[in-house]
């Protein structure tokens, strides 16, 4: 397709250049004319007569017209569409603290794909993954971007007129680089900051000139959530007793008066303060929860409250907790969720039925800016990119007042990304399967337990026990291998789940069916599984670890994999052990295998006996094993 730009379109030509391979489109004196026009801030974009022309606001809204002209183009030869924003900020948060940091170039590839959707902003979540000048342990051996790196991140963002701003700590959540005796005088707990003391003044300056200095945007996220620990440690030591409250509203005044001196527009998190008002000081989602005056009083007006919900999915759930949040009297910014954390796959099940009630409450109660947050806990095996369908969702919602339909979600998302929705989809059923609330509702994550655990310790096989698991991982490896297409540029984001369908469709029940042989003394069965099938299982992970390795090094700095082949390796290790500990059995060296001898319990009580799913765990060293896998004397 030949395209010919006609109007004032020098500022958008850099953008327009950098998307030519991305939309197949050359530029041409006899491509089809195509007339650029301001308008008062609708999108309009249409054909007639092999005349084309894109009407648009702001900068941003530009290239979803491109995107849409070009799609349209492809299947009519005369058309019209208008669309008015419903947000004025829409647009990702990329966790870049949970050890995958993007490269600059898949940053790059990734604000190709919000520019095609109309998105306008992103915000780039760095706990210490950032310069700071005098703090070499910052970061350290963490894949921290440089301010330069920052800086060409930011610059090709704007080309598309995306705004890229920071999202740092600046109180807890900094367990990353308080871990390090050279800084111990930062440390209040294992997260949190000494507030109060002249140096940790000092150093949150530095955050904040580090952090915003690479940035355009006045914009900047402060954190501040989950705070539970402030003043328990070293603090209290120092300065006696204070009500987190007290400790949390001088420390905010602190950190709000460097913002203001830089002329900075701060947001937080703001579940601490629901939290405090809860009664308990934990249940932020307590719809009863009422602020108290005097709470509201102290709270500072010049600050975005961020309420983050990334899991309700009934419309009520979202109107009690918004109204919640008003009598704090500061703007309501909103963060939703595509569910990558702590699985190998996407929760799309949960993700798309909150996001469509959540964004539709948004727009009803007059929410102007609104986040997809994509956390990577727990060392990060997902990736942001395998996500793009509930990016997709996000901004369809921003440009209609309806929720988009299947069909035109279908349609955006297999432009924008070259994937079809259906393929993105499959990702789900890495975790939905057999005895999973529908939609997986409950937030299940076995495709990361049934990796990790033990063959011989069993630890999760109760929670699948009697289930279809290895026949739905047999399908699910064949399925996503048919909707698979080479020619695709995100292809490659499959190869991974593909792999690991084959290990799990062989290591799932393993386990149960080891447990049962070993308890009825088949001799023959143990003698096979030690023999060929945890072999087979050990070079199926060998090849799931190749290709997460190639995914991981293609999109991410190098930092932080280390992590991940680490597990890879006690998965290798242990099968290695579980097949000798068998052989010495069943050709009567010991007399028993002690950890098959142990009754299998239930993991915890998210399971299938109260409707929660087949399970749910957080760590890794959880799911590896029961014994102390790592002790820390004081957590303080």
């Amino acid at each position: 397709m030949k395209l010919h730009f006609e109007g004032r379109v020098s500022d958008l030509m850099p953008g327009i250049q950098s998307l030519l391979d991305e939309v197949q489109v050359d530029l041409s004196e006899a491509g089809i004319p195509v007339q650029v026009e301001a308008s008062e801030g609708d999108l309009e974009v249409g054909l007639e007569d092999s005349r084309a022309y894109i009407r648009y606001g702001k900068k941003h809204q530009f290239f979803r017209g491109l995107g849409l002209l070009i799609q349209h183009s492809r299947t009519s030869d005369q058309f019209h569409i208008q669309e008015k924003q419903q947000f004025d900020d829409i647009g990702p948060m990329f966790d870049l603290s949970r050890n995958a940091v993007l490269t600059v170039d898949s940053f790059k590839l990734m604000l190709n794909k919000m520019a095609l959707m109309g998105m306008n902003t992103v915000m780039l979540y760095m706990e210490d993954t950032y310069e700071i000048e005098g703090e070499p342990y910052f970061g350290y051996m963490r894949g921290r971007y440089t301010h330069e790196e920052l800086k060409e991140i930011d610059d090709y963002a704007d080309q598309f007129g995306i705004e890229a701003f920071p999202s740092i700590q600046t109180l807890a959540h900094l367990e990353e680089f308080l871990k390090w005796e050279p800084v111990r005088h930062y440390k209040d707990t294992k997260g949190a900051l000494l507030v109060g003391s002249e140096q940790t003044n000092s150093l949150i300056e530095r955050m904040i000139d580090a952090a915003s200095a690479p940035f355009r945007s006045k914009k900047i996220h402060i954190g501040m959530d989950e705070a539970e620990e402030l003043g328990r440690g070293k603090y209290l030591d120092k300065n006696g007793y204070d009500t987190r409250f007290n400790i949390m509203i001088s420390h905010l005044d602190k950190v709000l008066e460097v913002v203001r001196s830089r002329g900075l527009k701060p947001m937080m998190w703001s579940d601490m303060f629901l939290k405090l008002a809860s009664g308990n000081g934990e249940d932020y989602y307590n719809k009863e929860t009422s602020i108290p005056e005097e709470m509201a009083r102290r709270i500072p007006k010049d600050v975005d409250m961020v309420y983050w919900d990334y899991n309700h999915i009934e419309a009520e759930d979202y109107e009690k907790l918004i109204a919640n949040h008003r009598p704090l009297g500061c703007n309501l910014v909103f963060a939703g969720a595509v569910w990558i954390f702590n699985t190998f796959g996407v929760n799309y099940g949960l993700s798309l039925n909150a996001t469509d009630v959540a964004l539709q409450v948004c727009k009803k109660e007059g929410i102007r800016e609104v986040y997809a947050t994509m956390w990577g806990d727990d060392g990060n095996e997902g990736n942001p990119f395998a996500a793009l369908l509930g990016l997709q969702l996000y901004a369809e919602h921003a440009y209609s007042e309806q929720p988009p339909t299947q069909a035109q979600l279908a349609e955006r998302v297999k432009f924008c990304t070259g994937i079809d929705m259906e393929t993105f989809l499959q990702l789900k059923d890495l975790d939905e399967i057999p005895g999973q609330e529908p939609n997986n509702a409950k937030q299940s994550n076995p495709s990361k337990f049934l990796l990790y655990q033990d063959v011989l310790l069993g630890l999760f096989d109760k929670q699948i026990e009697g289930l279809e698991v290895a026949n739905h991982y047999a399908n699910l490896e064949q399925s996503i291998h048919a909707r698979r297409d080479p020619n695709a540029e995100l292809d490659y984001l499959f190869e991974m789940p593909e792999k690991l369908s084959a290990v799990l469709k062989r290591k799932s029940e393993i386990g149960i069916a080891l447990k049962r042989a070993y308890d009825e003394k088949d001799i023959d069965t143990l003698r096979t599984i030690a023999k060929n099938v945890l072999p087979e299982i050990s070079k199926s992970v060998q090849e799931l670890r190749a290709a997460h390795r190639t995914q991981w090094l293609r999109m991410f700095k190098p930092f932080g994999w280390e992590v991940i082949d680490i597990r890879y390796g006690g998965i290798i290790t242990r099968l290695d052990t579980a097949s000798l500990r068998i052989i010495d059995y069943v050709e009567e060296r010991i007399p028993k295998i002690e950890e098959l001898e142990q009754e299998r319990l239930v993991y915890s009580t998210t399971n299938r006996s109260n409707n929660k799913g087949v399970g749910w765990c957080s760590y890794y060293y959880r799911m590896a094993t029961p014994n102390v896998f790592f002790h820390v004397l004081n957590p303080f």
